[in-house]
Parts: structure tokens; sequence; C-alpha cells
């Protein structure tokens, strides 16, 4: 009997340790998403309250529970933690939930939890600190490729969305190279900073990930919904104070020391390329095929 097929009386159970060791890596994705911009390691120290500095003990560092035990406040200083740390924890758990529930016991299944869960730090430290990180998107085009060869030797059992070398070489330089032509275009034309670097670097990532299609899928995805997501919001702010948001903060320069500037930016792009390829991930091949069988 396969190993799928035996293990399958223990589906439920898998879910549940899918969505508990979830909230444990989300632990990590909020320590990554608040250290790395500050150019502080991610292993020591361990984790502290952000405003008394005191170590938090094992007892109080558990996900989700003890920030709700805690009422939300630090045990030591009383002040308040931030809603951020349940929720990265929440996320993450639920994302490790749905990629079990999705591809069950397959290859695929651990990596595109790492997959998630990387994508919860780019999108999180993309809304704290407007910056993606480049410890994420750098390896992961390395790791892209690399995982490429093996859903070339292992098609169908893997359930990988890349299953060639060239699909995800090809992903790679797409999506590198479509935003960072709208980028030069935008600096052209209206004379001032287009998607960043950084969102160049994300892109050509996914590609490397989830192939060239993939990244057709999550530019049109993503651009969609960042457009219904910003017009919803000045309207909304317009409607209640009769004046459109204020522009973001100035992001001063990306790490390869290009200078950014934000005004008149609203909304960082990466939580949408990062949702969108998560979208993708899951559903975007089978909805490709479905949308082009009804055609």
């Amino acid at each position: 009997m396969p190993l799928p097929e035996a293990l399958q009386p223990l589906h439920t159970f898998f879910m549940i340790v899918s969505f508990v060791f979830g909230t444990l890596v989300g632990s990590f994705c909020n320590v990554c998403a608040s250290r790395w911009p500050a150019g502080e390691s991610v292993v020591s120290p361990r984790s502290r309250c952000p405003k008394c500095m005191t170590a938090i003990a094992w007892y109080d560092n558990f996900p989700l529970l003890s920030w709700l035990v805690l009422g939300a406040k630090c045990r030591h200083c009383g002040q308040p933690i931030s809603w951020q740390y349940p929720l990265v924890e929440a996320i993450t758990g639920v994302l490790f939930f749905l990629v079990y529930w999705r591809f069950g016991f397959a290859a695929a299944t651990p990596v595109y939890m790492a997959f998630a869960a990387a994508m919860v730090i780019v999108t999180f430290q993309d809304l704290t600190d407007w910056t993606i990180p480049n410890e994420i998107t750098i390896p992961g085009m390395g790791i892209g490729l690399v995982l490429s060869l093996a859903g070339m030797v292992y098609p169908q059992g893997s359930l990988l969305r890349v299953s060639s070398p060239f699909d995800a070489v090809g992903g790679l330089l797409l999506g590198g190279g479509i935003i960072y032509l709208l980028d030069r275009i935008t600096v052209l034309i209206l004379k001032k900073p287009g998607m960043g670097f950084g969102d160049v670097k994300l892109l050509a990532m996914l590609g490397a990930f989830l192939g060239w299609k993939g990244v057709l899928f999550i530019l049109m995805a993503a651009s969609m919904l960042g457009s219904i997501v910003g017009v919803s919001l000045i309207l909304y702010l317009k409607t209640r104070t009769g004046a459109v948001p204020e522009p973001g903060p100035d992001s001063g320069e990306d790490a390869d020391g290009e200078e950014i500037t934000l005004q008149g930016h609203y909304l960082p792009f990466g939580p949408y390329l990062a949702f969108a390829g998560l979208l993708y991930m899951f559903v975007g091949p089978e909805f490709i095929a479905f949308y082009f069988a009804g055609i």
C-alpha cells in the first residue's frame, strides 16, 4: 500500500498538526519581519519584549495562547503587545493547514509551507518597514530553480507547480524583467520611482517557484487587488475626512543602495504580489485550465 494511502486515517490529525506547527513558524516569522530591517540576528538574542527589552520566558512564548493569557500585555512592563504577533501566527497556521489540505502527503507540502511562511514575512515587513527582505528573495530564486529539477524528475507525485527548469528560468527572467521595465518606464515618463527593486526581486523569486504562467497570473491578480484596495481606501478616507491619505514614510535606500522616495505612494505592492503568489500556488493552474476550457 502506498504511504499516502496508509496514512489517510491520520489525515485529520496531520491537519491539526499542520496548523499548530504553522503557528510556531509564524512566531519565527514575527522575529524575522521585525529584526531583519534593523540588521539584527534572528537567532540571538532570544525573544524579548520590544518595549522593555526583557527576555520572554518559555511559558509566555506559546503562539496565540500566551497573547490571550497575558491580556495582550507584557508580563514585566505591562505595555501592550501588538496585535501583529498573534495575527501573523494565526495566518501562518491557517496557511500551513491549507497547504496540507490542498497537497496532502506530497513533496510539495513542506516546500509550499516554507513558501507560505516566506510570503508572510514579505507581507508584514513590507507593510511595516516598506522593504522586502533580500534574505527571502535572493535565496528563494536559487531554491526555486533547484526545486524545478525535482519537479522534472518526479512530475506527477511531487505536485510541484513547476516541473521544468526552463519554466523556472523563464519565470525568473520574466518576473524580474516585467517589474524592472515598468519601473524604468515610470521613472522615464513620470520622473519618480516606480515599483522599487525589492518588488523586482520578489516577482523574480515567484517566477522561479511558479513559472512564467504564474508570473502573468500573479501580476494581473496583484494589480487588480491593489487597484481595488487602493481606490477603496482613498474613497473611504475622502468620505471620512474630505482628504486623500498622506504619503507613506520615506523608505530611504533599498538593500542595493538605490535611493527610493515614496512621495505619492500610498500602499506597498509586495503584499499583493505575495497574496497573488499564494493564490496561484493553491489554485492557479486549475483556474487557468478551467478558464481556457470555457472559451
